[in-house]
């Protein structure tokens, strides 16, 4: 089973997707909105045609810890993927995520135009590694987390 990251913007939405071993997050694309029928749609083939068994999205948190302007948006998503897919869709803090992704692909010398193009799939990618990270590092140490959904 493989898990499915997802950074979700108002016209792109990022996406990254696990290793069979929830190890390793690898880009899969970048998927550009249509109407909610649609995305939705696309997300329960995504899910069924790739094997997916958990959803990450990323909740946009002000840097104060508190709820960014984009954080009812990501709720309102996770409560009608949670509906239709009907498997777990777990929050992740997404702070810098974008600003640590632009700085990823400027080290890798890409131009302005091939950056815009991956940037939300390179987000979405760090987004469901982290995840997995802490994941195994909970794991590890035989420490429950505290989910962020529990956070809230």
């Amino acid at each position: 089973m493989r898990i499915l990251g997802i950074d979700l913007g108002s016209k792109r939405i990022g996406l990254a997707l696990s290793d069979e071993t929830g190890a390793l997050a690898s880009g899969f694309g970048t998927y550009q909105r249509r109407t909610q029928p649609q995305d939705l749609e696309y997300f329960r083939t995504l899910v069924e045609d790739q094997n997916i068994s958990t959803i990450v999205l990323g909740m946009p948190f002000n840097m104060n810890g508190s709820l960014g302007p984009k954080a009812d948006e990501s709720l309102l998503f996770k409560a009608e993927l949670e509906r239709l897919v009907k498997i777990p869709v777990e929050l992740f803090d997404e702070r810098l995520t974008s600003v640590e992704a632009e700085r990823v692909l400027i080290e890798a010398n890409l131009s302005r135009k091939r950056r815009k193009e991956i940037l939300d799939q390179q987000a979405a990618i760090l987004i469901l590694q982290g995840f997995l990270d802490q994941r195994r590092f909970q794991n590890s140490n035989n420490q429950p987390g505290i989910p962020l959904d529990n956070a809230l």
